[in-house]
């Protein structure tokens, strides 16, 4: 028999347009396994209210077609039921997609859902808001309120907010308390990570897990400007954990106390909160479809020819992946000329 499989598509999330992807789905999804709808987003929160109605008419997946914001949509409508969360990433960070070593290119996600690989995974939860892959509070909260409020999208406005707001945000003093007891810190940032990374590969928690029933609380401590590139650097390169700056924790439910009430955010949408936040992990609370050959820390070659082929495939993949970067860079390089007046 076959699966019922819903694609929700958000036609405005990320910078690319999404015009040819019904087609592509339409080409390449495996139609002997499957039998599909597309349906289209048309107001914010319109996603939830879609997967809502698939799981009341017992569609087997749904398929977010969008960014992370359209992920958290959809994926906060299938907790705790057995109608498994599908993504095609069109967002302009895709933090969750990343996370799971799922492929950017529509054809290759496409792939993904063919194979159909199901893992039972974890979420959190801050103060009754889902999320599935960071939550926080701080300059990352105040970041995201005002990428929010620019309307504009992608790496460049991010940039341009981190750019005008971070020489003049002060940092809080926060009272954490967990299972182990209460724990004080003056902070820039506090960030609770079921994930690994914000998006763009940026890794606020390289060690992060989404099956250890466990929450990766980073407290980044205040710096100087000049520790402010090396920072970025970790960051980027996965090493951020071993900075002088940043103090990590695990637990599986968290207290916050903050001075006063503020902003936060769920997988990057900020809301207002009071002083006081509660956050916690609900344990294998999601069925999400996973990349079958997606984790090589636990994949093992079974020859030598095909360690080789793999090595070649990863230098492939650093190459494109570096020419990418490199546009970026240059790009980025001349909002912050701009910025500075260079």
């Amino acid at each position: 028999m076959k699966k019922r499989v819903l694609f929700i598509m958000n036609p405005i999330s990320g910078t690319v347009s999404k015009a040819g992807i019904p087609a592509l789905i339409d080409n390449l999804l495996d139609k002997e396994k499957f039998a599909y709808e597309i349906k289209m987003t048309e107001y914010a929160g319109h996603a939830t209210e879609l997967t809502r109605t698939a799981v009341k008419e017992g569609y087997d997946i749904v398929i977010a077609v969008g960014g992370d914001g359209t992920v958290n949509e959809v994926a906060r409508a299938l907790t705790h039921e057995k109608t498994a969360l599908g993504i095609i990433p069109c967002g302009s960070g895709n933090g969750l997609a990343r996370h799971l070593l799922l492929p950017m290119q529509v054809n290759k996600a496409i792939e993904i859902i063919n194979a159909c690989e199901i893992h039972a995974l974890d979420y959190g939860e801050i103060n009754g808001y889902p999320f599935f892959c960071t939550c926080g509070m701080g300059f990352d909260a105040w970041i995201s309120l005002k990428f929010a409020q620019s309307g504009k999208r992608g790496p460049i406005t991010y940039v341009e907010n981190v750019l005008r707001e971070g020489l003049k945000y002060k940092p809080e003093t926060y009272i954490l308390e967990d299972e182990t007891g209460q724990k004080r810190y003056k902070a820039f940032l506090i960030s609770i990570a079921n994930a690994s990374q914000y998006g763009n590969n940026a890794w606020i928690a390289p060690q992060a897990s989404m099956s250890d029933g466990l929450m990766d609380v980073i407290i980044m401590e205040p710096f100087t400007v000049l520790e402010a590139p090396q920072i970025s650097i970790d960051m980027f390169n996965k090493t951020l954990d071993k900075s002088s700056r940043i103090k990590t924790f695990r637990c599986k439910s968290l207290k916050i106390h903050r001075q006063s009430p503020g902003v936060i955010h769920y997988d990057g949408d900020p809301v207002m909160t009071g002083a006081d936040v509660n956050v916690k992990i609900h344990e294998k609370g999601i069925n999400i479809i996973v990349n079958p050959s997606g984790d090589r820390r636990v994949r093992q070659p079974n020859s030598v020819q095909t360690a080789f082929a793999e090595f070649f495939n990863d230098l492939n993949s650093i190459h494109d992946d570096f020419t990418r970067q490199s546009k970026k860079v240059a790009a980025l390089s001349k909002v912050i000329q701009r910025k500075l007046n260079l």
